[in-house]
C-alpha cells in the first residue's frame, strides 16, 4: 500500500506543478484537445454505424429468430464499442504525446529543473530522439490493439464478461498509460521500450498507483486536458523513482 500511495503521490505532485504554472498547463492542453476531438469523432462514428457493422459481421444470423439475432448483434455492438473505447483511451495518450512531443518534453524538463532532478541524456540528437518517440508510440498502439482484441473476446461472455472486461480494461489501461508516461525519461537515456516494462514490473504497486487514477481521470471529457500534462510530470517523477534515482522526491 505504501508503494501504491507513492504512485498516487507522483500523479498528485504532477498535478500540483501544472496548476502552479498556467503556461505549462496551456501548453499541455492544446495537443490533448486535438487528440480528444479526433478520437471522440471516431468513436461517435463507430456508435452511429454500429448497427450496420454488426449486421455485416453476422450474416449467418439472418435466418435466426428475431430475439436471438437482435441479442447477438446487441452484444456484439456493445463489445465492439467497449473495446474501441479502451483502445481509444489508450491510443489517446499515445496520439497526444505524438502530436505534442516537443511540448511535453519541455514540460517534463521544466518539472525536473524545479525539483532538482537529473536531466542528462545519452547525447542523441533531436532527429534520433523523435524517431525513438514515434517508434515507441507505434509499439504501444500495437500492444493496445492486442489488448483491445482480447477484451473484445472477453466481452462476449454474458454478464461476467462485461464486469471482467471493465476491470481488466482499467488495469490494462493503467499499465499502458504508465509505460507511455515514463517514456520521456527512458528515451532520453537511450533505454529500450522493453526496459520500461521490466522496470515497471519491479514496481507494480507504484505503477498502478500512478496509472489507475490517471487512466480513470482521462476517461472524463474536458478533465483529460488537465490530467495529461499532470500525468506527463507525474510519469517523469515515476520514471526517476523506478530508475532508482534517489533525488526523485515528491514535493511536500
Amino acid at each position: 500500500m505504501s508503494s501504491f500511495a507513492t504512485g498516487v503521490r507522483s500523479l498528485g505532485s504532477g498535478l500540483g506543478i501544472i496548476l502552479r504554472s498556467p503556461k505549462l498547463l496551456l501548453l499541455g492542453a492544446i495537443p490533448a484537445l486535438i487528440s480528444a476531438l479526433l478520437l471522440l469523432g471516431s468513436l461517435g462514428t463507430l456508435i452511429y454505424f454500429s448497427g450496420d457493422l454488426t449486421t455485416w459481421m453476422t450474416p449467418f444470423a439472418d435466418g435466426w429468430a428475431d430475439f436471438a439475432r437482435s441479442g447477438l448483434r446487441l452484444l456484439l455492438g456493445v463489445a465492439l464499442v467497449g473495446a474501441a473505447a479502451v483502445l481509444g483511451s489508450i491510443a489517446f495518450i499515445a496520439l497526444t504525446l505524438l502530436i505534442g512531443g516537443p511540448f511535453y518534453e519541455h514540460i517534463a524538463e521544466q518539472a525536473e529543473k524545479q525539483l532538482g532532478l537529473d536531466t542528462s541524456d545519452d547525447g542523441a540528437g533531436f532527429a534520433r530522439q523523435l524517431g525513438r518517440g514515434v517508434r515507441d508510440s507505434l509499439k504501444l498502439v500495437g500492444v493496445a490493439l492486442i489488448g483491445a482484441i482480447l477484451l473484445l473476446v472477453i466481452g462476449f461472455i454474458p454478464v461476467a464478461g462485461q464486469i471482467a472486461g471493465a476491470v481488466l480494461g482499467a488495469l490494462f489501461g493503467a499499465w499502458v498509460i504508465s509505460v507511455e508516461m515514463v517514456g520521456l525519461v527512458f528515451q532520453r537515456r537511450g533505454l529500450a521500450f522493453g526496459e520500461r516494462h521490466r522496470k515497471l514490473r519491479e514496481h507494480k504497486a507504484m505503477t498502478l498507483g500512478f496509472g489507475l487514477p490517471a487512466y480513470l481521470l482521462c476517461l472524463v471529457p474536458v478533465l483529460q486536458l488537465l490530467v495529461i500534462p499532470a500525468a506527463v510530470v507525474g510519469g517523469t517523477l515515476l520514471a526517476h523513482r523506478v530508475l532508482d534515482e534517489r533525488s526523485a522526491v515528491a514535493p511536500g
